[in-house]
């Protein structure tokens, strides 16, 4: 399955009071994760009733052509509004390509604008957390999100999350190539291993400490050690 066929299908699952609205501007934006590399394509639909709106921040010179460097110049800004992060990181997120359909395209609702954008994922551990927020044209927009199934078997999706508005989208998944770590060692545990030098220590002086004690001098009466004995030579109180 294709990226922009993904898309599509999101589109389509939409809910028909968002799908069809005409005052909206329609921002699907679809994930693909990889151990190193997040790729998304943000597909971007305006509704007739917001065109006259949009176009002027678009086609910034009003000749009725988008030319390469207003494509640009407006990837560029979508792409600032958006935020991407990995386990509370930042990542730099970098324009693949772009896709811009004609004024009247757009003048008519028929006109998708298509940016391909990715971003390197720095090492991390086995579960990981992909934060995502889009604040472009936040008061007319109408935001979907959501993730492919991964080509790698190594990636696992856990769950995905979305605030109402699907603005702010949350990506769990599990990356089982990354060794689990091991159980933290229980209280009894960690205690006994930081003590257990000390007490070897301990031990090991036993005997001479107690030669030094009951040494010869010392006789236990009826062959039993009573702290209530006495040494030879030691006067009582």
């Amino acid at each position: 399955m294709t990226l922009r066929l993904a898309a599509a299908i999101l589109a389509l699952a939409a809910t028909p009071a968002i799908a069809h609205r005409l005052d909206e501007y329609l921002q699907g934006t679809i994930f693909s994760v990889e151990k190193t590399r997040l790729h998304a394509e943000l597909t971007l639909t305006p509704g007739v009733a917001v065109f006259p709106f949009l176009i002027g921040g678009i086609d910034t010179d009003g000749n009725g052509a988008i030319s390469d460097g207003e494509q640009r110049a407006y990837a560029a800004r979508v792409l600032k509004d958006l935020s991407l992060t990995i386990d509370g990181h930042r990542l730099n997120v970098r324009l693949v390509s772009m896709r811009f359909p004609t004024v009247d395209e757009m003048r008519e609702g028929l006109g998708q604008i298509q940016l391909d954008f990715d971003a390197d994922l720095p090492r991390g551990g086995r579960n990981r957390k992909l934060t995502f927020e889009n604040r472009h044209l936040s008061r007319i927009a109408a935001y979907l999100v959501n993730c492919l199934v991964p080509g790698d078997p190594d990636i696992r999706i856990a769950a995905q999350t979305r605030n109402y508005s699907q603005s702010v989208y949350e990506l769990q998944y599990e990356d089982t190539s990354v060794p689990s770590k091991p159980a933290p060692l229980g209280w009894w545990p960690g205690r006994l291993i930081r003590v257990s030098p000390i007490a070897l220590l301990l031990f090991a002086r036993l005997p001479l400490w107690w030669r030094q004690l009951f040494g010869p001098a010392y006789r236990p009466i009826g062959g039993q050690r009573s702290p209530c004995r006495f040494r030879q030579g030691e006067n009582r109180v």
